[in-house]
């Protein structure tokens, strides 16, 4: 049977109408796939990289309990519950501060490169529109401002270390808000902003040898020179520490948290391989510092001295914190391992010259952070970034260290001179010398950390001219 020519030529158009269907339907639905793949994959980094921001944030504000761990550990007992006040008030100012001030003049619109001065109070965080809340492409503000935010109170904790046991709370409250909202924030933003003249000069600083470390030890030797030392303090034969348990307790914590410091600060966990050298090197300088600087102690005493060994790994860890994402491993070695003898070296001279740092906090995070800043201009690889000296790169990369490393003396020795005896002219830098003899935990907080050991006393005569009765166990 003869089909009509009408019909078969009404087959053969439908035939070639599916084959076209078929061959572009299946292109457009592959490029639709592919477009929908890319935005999947795209959003999952964000989400990935947004959720390592925020854990390793949340192991840098553990750094408070470790701060407050090793400084009442490394103190006298009469000034603990003190130390533990300071260091827990200060993530509360800090939070309060940064959030008001110092975000928007560490990442604002910057003025000529030296600050900014937009998004205070976190106003560009989120818009809101008729269709709800807008948060901005990528990673948001919020998540960066946490990691920041945690950041700012490590700097301000440092100096708390140097002048424990004799600083009045209010002038506490007082250079707290000022070095989180004004001081740091200016050195942030010199660093890190893409504005920053230091930043468009080349100069190396990953996590913040220079910006957090140097900055609080810097600020930590000018308070202990305004405060004064303890009543009683005998030069040369510093107070032990009253509980090394807690020290080592507060050392341990604080070196885990450094992992979100360094290698949080990479922001991402697209690339593994650089996080786990950071995390590596991280690790190789806390080792050489506590390993050189007991070796140094050894060599004077005879002794294998722990609390000499809980500050060269932090001073290893200080010295690493600015190159750990520019240096091969075993430079992390070498620079945790001077920067532990530097830190002994240190603590002799500041005993020499009668310079009450309590915890040692200059010797640790001052001078760890000035050596490790330049160590970047001496074992920088060119591979990851940075021309070291040894390497073939001249001096441009460690001059441009040290005019970093000079500016942020200068910085930090001007406004903070300034600050404290602005806070002595208002008599309340330090408790008075009858309150220190009677223990600032009793004076400043009527309170004593172990009341069977050391029970609060009745009276405070010559204090506050007010009998004061402890109150009963429970209350």
């Amino acid at each position: 049977m003869k089909l009509p020519s009408r019909f078969v030529r009404r087959l053969f158009v439908m035939a070639v109408c599916s084959l076209v269907l078929v061959v572009f339907g299946t292109t457009v639905t592959t490029a639709q796939d592919e477009v929908a793949t890319v935005t999947d994959v795209a959003n999952l980094q964000v989400a990935i990289d947004a959720t390592w921001i925020l854990v390793a944030s949340i192991l840098v504000f553990f750094m408070q309990a470790g701060f407050a761990f090793l400084e009442s550990g490394m103190i006298r007992q009469t000034g603990v519950v003190n130390s533990l006040m300071e260091n827990f008030m200060d993530a509360c100012f800090s939070g309060i501060g940064f959030w008001a001030v110092g975000f928007g003049i560490a990442f604002g619109a910057s003025q000529g490169g030296f600050f900014g001065l937009s998004n205070f109070f976190l106003s560009d965080a989120m818009v809101f529109t008729d269709g709800g809340v807008s948060y901005g492409e990528g990673i948001s503000m919020f998540v960066l401002f946490f990691f920041q935010f945690a950041f700012a109170a490590t700097a301000g904790t440092i100096i708390t270390g140097a002048i424990a046991e004799r600083t009045n709370f209010i002038g506490k409250i007082i250079y707290s808000f000022v070095v989180v909202m004004f001081i740091y924030p200016v050195v942030v933003h010199w660093v890190w902003s893409a504005d920053g003249w230091l930043f468009n000069a080349n100069f190396k600083d990953f996590a913040g040898s220079t910006v957090v470390h140097m900055l609080g030890g810097v600020l930590a030797l000018i308070a202990s020179i305004v405060v004064g030392p303890r009543i009683g303090r005998v030069f040369g034969a510093p107070p032990k520490p009253h509980n090394l348990g807690l020290a080592t307790l507060g050392t341990l914590i604080l070196w885990l948290a450094w992992y979100g410091f360094n290698a949080g600060s990479t922001l991402s966990m697209s690339n593994n391989g650089f996080v786990g050298l950071v995390m590596v090197n991280t690790t190789l300088g806390a080792c050489g510092g506590a390993f050189a600087s007991i070796l140094m102690i050894y060599s004077r005493t005879g002794k294998w001295d722990l609390a000499t060994g809980l500050n060269g790994s932090l001073v290893g860890l200080v010295g690493v914190t600015a190159g750990c994402a520019f240096v091969a491993p075993w430079a992390c070695v070498i620079i945790g391992a001077i920067s532990g003898v530097l830190m002994v070296l240190t603590g002799s001279l500041l005993e020499r010259m009668k310079i009450d740092d309590a915890v040692g906090a200059f010797s640790v995070h001052g001078i760890g952070g000035a050596f490790g800043t330049l160590a970047i201009g001496l074992f920088g690889q060119p591979e990851l970034g940075a021309n070291g000296l040894l390497f073939g790169g001249g001096l441009e990369q460690l001059g441009i260290q040290a005019v970093g490393v000079g500016a942020t003396i200068v910085w930090a020795t001007v406004t903070g001179f300034a600050m404290f005896y602005a806070i002595k002219a208002l008599g309340v830098l330090r408790i008075p010398a009858k309150a220190e003899e009677t223990g600032i935990d009793f004076y400043e907080h009527g309170a004593s950390l172990w009341p069977d050991v050391l029970p609060f006393v009745e009276e405070e005569i010559g204090v506050t001219g007010k009998p004061v009765t402890s109150p009963a166990v429970g209350d």
